[in-house]
C-alpha cells in the first residue's frame, strides 16, 4: 500500500507567521502555490497553514491591507498534519472527513506536504482499488482519531468526526462477526 511519504511533495515552501499577507501572496505567485506552511515559533509550537482561500476570504473580501495584515492573523493553526507512514486511503478519508485539501507531513519536523492533487495524480487507487483488512483499518482509525484530538482538541468537530469513522468501522466489524 502506498503511504503519504510515497506521494507527498518533498520541497515545501514555508513562511513565518510574522510575515505580511502581501509577502505570502508574492511567494505563492512566484512558486505557483496554493498554500504555504507556516513555520512553528518553537519546537513545541504546532505548524500552521495559509491558503489562497484564507487570503481571498479573510483579506480581499473585506478590503484589508495585505501589506499590513500578518499571516498569523488569518492562517489555520494548528493545522491537520499527516504521518509519513499513513496509507493514502487514510489520508484521503481524513481529508474527506475534515474538508481538508492539503496538509504538512510531519515526523520529527517537516518532511513534505500532501494534497488531494497528489492523491489523484500520484497514487494507484485507480489501478489497485482495494480495502485494507478491517482490523488494520480500525487500528489506523484509532491512531488517527487520537492524533487529531490531541492536535485539534477533544471537543473539536474534527475530533468528533475522527471518532465517528472509528465507530463506523467497529460496527461494520461487529456485523461481519455476527454474520459468521
Amino acid at each position: 500500500m502506498l503511504t503519504a511519504q510515497d506521494i507527498m511533495t518533498k520541497e515545501v515552501i514555508t513562511i513565518s507567521g510574522s510575515a505580511t499577507v502581501a509577502e505570502a501572496v508574492k511567494l505563492m505567485k512566484e512558486k505557483a502555490l496554493r498554500a504555504l506552511i507556516v513555520e512553528p515559533r518553537s519546537d513545541r509550537d504546532p505548524y500552521g497553514i495559509i491558503t489562497e482561500t484564507d487570503i481571498v476570504y479573510k483579506v480581499a473580501a473585506f478590503g484589508h491591507d495585505p501589506k499590513t495584515m500578518k499571516v498569523f492573523e488569518i492562517m489555520t493553526k494548528p493545522c491537520i498534519t499527516i504521518s509519513p507512514n499513513l496509507g493514502v486511503e487514510y489520508v484521503a478519508r481524513l481529508f474527506a472527513n475534515t474538508k481538508t485539501r492539503r496538509a504538512p507531513v510531519i515526523e520529527n519536523g517537516l518532511k513534505g506536504i500532501i494534497s488531494i492533487s497528489d492523491i489523484l495524480k500520484k497514487s494507484n487507487f485507480v489501478e489497485q482499488p482495494g480495502q485494507l483488512f478491517l482490523d488494520d483499518r480500525i487500528d489506523a482509525a484509532r491512531v488517527d482519531a487520537r492524533a487529531i484530538c490531541e492536535e485539534k482538541g477533544k471537543t473539536s468537530p474534527e475530533c468528533a468526526a475522527a471518532w465517528d469513522v472509528l465507530e463506523e468501522l467497529q460496527a461494520l466489524s461487529s456485523d461481519q462477526r455476527k454474520q459468521k
